[in-house]
């Protein structure tokens, strides 16, 4: 019998469930479960056996924990949460504050940390960013959202692919990478956007592209607004952490923050960018229309001279000048004529 298969019958789950969780069954929210112990890859584990195996301490061997991901649309989760397990009171007050900027704290020796992510259909929409709630300990990490993620669909993708813990720290930071990796793909996603939004601008075709200009500059800066507290938030954890954390996994999340820091940084480069692109084209709508205006007073100042002969010679009164005289018209005409061609000349002149 291999030790992942002992591992499993120890937590209370038969060896052929391996792997195969029922996604979102369990009547108390819980999505998926793992049991991470021995350096073995994570054994999917449902509550019944996370609770023996989290009752029986002397068993588990140090960085030995078990994960627990709960959909928090279900309404009996939270409650089964509090219930059963030994969960931090300010995980449960961070799900219901209104705040969700991003934030890891230590509470009595538990992170307890909000993560922001997108959703799995993230469509650079900006009512698609949802939170993910998270109470870190030595032999436990609890997760909990509302809507489907992609940062923690990639974690659970790994997990299914064998990859392994040494301890529930290097769980958070895994999941701190896999945020940091989808908000790559999203400044890559936002940065070909901008590049087509700026080649249309150089070739004037830019058709609906403000618009969406605009709405990619809203996600951004809201993404931002959400994540910027993140970094300081694990630069502080690093200088006081809580006692069951090694060095070498401290090591481990320092630099997840310090990658994080580059996709902020890329974050707000690109809306700087945007910035200048909304410039550029309010510059360009704002030189449109001055040349319409333009236009529209130039002729308004060439049609003047013939209005206003024409109402004077239109008035039904004696001694209208030129009436008798054969080449009268010629005459007013060629009077309109001079008087157009001078406003005409004036207008442009004074436009070069």
């Amino acid at each position: 019998m291999s030790q992942q298969e002992r591992t499993a019958q120890t937590a209370g789950t038969p060896s052929s469930a391996l792997g195969d969780m029922r996604y979102g069954s369990d009547p108390n929210g819980l999505i998926c479960g793992y049991l991470f112990a021995g350096g073995a890859p994570g054994v999917a584990i449902d509550l019944t056996g996370a609770l023996a195996w989290l009752a029986d301490e002397a068993s588990a061997a140090p960085g030995d924990f078990v994960w627990l991901h709960f959909n928090l649309t279900d309404a009996g989760a939270e409650h089964w949460i509090g219930r059963n397990l030994a969960v931090a009171p300010e995980f449960f007050e961070a799900l219901h504050e209104g705040s969700r900027s991003t934030r890891i704290e230590d509470a009595r020796d538990t992170l307890v940390a909000v993560v922001n992510d997108v959703s799995f259909e993230f469509s650079f929409d900006p009512s698609q960013i949802e939170t993910l709630w998270a109470n870190v300990g030595p032999r436990m990490a609890i997760t909990a959202r509302v809507h489907a993620l992609r940062s923690i669909d990639r974690l659970r993708h790994a997990v299914r692919q064998g990859i392994t813990f040494r301890s529930s720290l290097l769980f958070l930071d895994r999941l701190l990478r896999d945020q940091g990796d989808v908000m790559v793909r999203i400044v890559r996603q936002a940065t070909l956007q901008v590049d087509e939004v700026e080649d249309k601008l150089l070739v004037g075709r830019l058709g609906d592209k403000r618009e969406d200009l605009g709405k990619l500059r809203r996600v951004l800066v809201r993404l931002q607004r959400l994540l910027a507290p993140e970094p300081g938030a694990l630069f502080r954890l690093l200088r006081q952490p809580p006692p069951w954390t090694s060095d070498v996994d401290l090591d481990a999340l320092r630099q997840a923050t310090e990658e994080f820091s580059l996709v902020l940084r890329d974050l707000a480069s690109l809306q700087d960018r945007i910035k200048l692109l909304q410039d550029e084209i309010a510059a360009q709508v704002g030189e449109h229309t001055n040349s319409s205006v333009f236009t529209l007073t130039v002729v308004t100042v060439l049609a003047l001279p013939i209005n206003l002969v024409a109402g004077l010679l239109g008035m039904n009164v004696g001694g209208i000048p030129l009436a008798q005289d054969p080449h009268g018209f010629l005459w007013v005409a060629a009077l309109v004529g001079g008087f157009t061609g001078l406003a005409g000349w004036v207008a442009f002149r004074r436009r070069d």
